[in-house]
């Protein structure tokens, strides 16, 4: 119980890259799996709460990134006496290479799972060389 209450508190980032929010709500580093694929690299974040309206995705320079908010609906009339779920906005920044082809990444998210595709420039996709025998 001890180390997952740690691991929850690397998750949770309130001063991400030393920015000062202007929002008062936590800041989780969402989770993120990255496949590199011969002509493409695919980045999938999970982000419970997030949807195509509350999502930002941007590209300066060489940073990317990706920032969803998180609206909390509270009932009416009701007020919250425990609870064990966390509820924030999630943050995650990435240094990109000149490899990836910046006018062809393309980002889509579904039930909170964002998916963005970094296609590879020709100078990086692998380029099979052709042998021949010398006569």
């Amino acid at each position: 119980m001890l180390e997952k209450s740690k691991d929850i508190q690397k998750k949770q980032t309130g001063e991400i890259e030393n920015v000062e929010h202007t929002r008062a709500a936590r800041i989780y580093r969402p989770d993120v799996d990255i496949i590199e694929k011969n002509d493409s690299i695919l980045l999938i974040a999970d982000m419970p709460g997030v949807d195509e309206k509350t999502l930002d995705v941007t590209l300066e320079k060489d940073v990317l990134t990706i920032y969803g908010r998180v609206d909390i609906d509270k009932p009416e009339n009701l007020e919250l006496i425990h609870g064990e779920y966390g509820t924030g906005d999630y943050q995650r920044t990435f240094i990109i290479s000149n490899e990836i082809n910046r006018d062809g990444i393309k980002a889509t998210v579904k039930n909170g799972v964002l998916q963005l595709l970094l296609p590879k420039g020709e100078v990086a996709k692998t380029k099979k060389i052709p042998v021949q025998a010398e006569k």
